[in-house]
């Protein structure tokens, strides 16, 4: 692909320290993410999938290597261009929805936006337009106690599109929920990210989710490979 990768990791190192032990986490990870193009992360618990999720989102930085999103080199940025960098380009969806209670699922969706100086009007309008894709146009005003497992996701799913990110980054997004919510879910969400032309890297145990994305890449011995 000639397209500028949304998310490149090259020679990433991170390794933490536990009393005595160095425990090395990652040891030269690369990884080349373009646009539309998603991936499935599969890799036994342990290994390294959250860490690496974590630098690829610039939660973390890597103690060596390169993390560029969206064509940035992210290690010659100051924190608040590295926070402003994650709220308008990267997405995030996890196993658990962490949605606000207090808010509806409208609101919820809303918020992001506000804070990306989004303005009332438009942010309503894509809130609206993302929730009405996943099958919530009735459920704009519920709070998220009133709302099922799988709603709880697709708004969860929907609040990680709202800023038109580049790249979305999701840790097992269906993994809380039955098989056959998990699997509607998750068609959503492919649906959605190939709709939008994100590009995608999503760690799961799922083998048959995995399968149905464009490919698939693992953890070994801290770097990722094909599988």
């Amino acid at each position: 692909m000639s397209e500028t990768p949304v998310l490149s990791l090259v020679d990433v190192t991170r390794a933490y320290r536990s009393g005595e032990e160095t425990l090395e986490i990652l040891r030269g990870a690369s990884l080349d993410l373009h646009p539309g193009e998603i991936v499935a992360l599969v890799a036994p618990s342990g290994t390294g999938k959250s860490t690496l999720l974590h630098i690829a989102g610039l939660l973390e930085s890597p103690q060596k290597g390169q993390v560029r999103v969206a064509g940035n080199d992210t290690g010659t940025l100051s924190d608040t261009a590295r926070t402003a960098l994650r709220r308008d380009e990267i997405g995030f969806v996890y196993q658990f929805h962490h949605l606000l209670a207090e808010f509806t699922a409208l609101e919820n969706v809303l918020l992001p936006q506000y804070v990306a100086g989004v303005s009332q009007a438009d942010a309503r309008a894509r809130a609206t337009g993302l929730l009405h894709r996943f099958g919530l146009g009735h459920r704009l005003g519920n709070l998220p106690g009133k709302l099922s497992g799988g709603e709880k996701q697709r708004v969860a799913i929907a609040r990680a599109l709202a800023n038109r990110p580049r790249l979305l980054l999701a840790d097992e997004p269906t993994g809380n929920l039955d098989i056959h919510t998990s699997d509607a879910v998750f068609e959503e969400l492919l649906l959605a990210v190939r709709g939008e032309g994100v590009g995608a890297l999503i760690a799961t145990h799922n083998e048959a989710l995995a399968a149905r994305m464009d490919r698939v890449v693992t953890l070994s011995e801290g770097r990722i490979v094909a599988r």
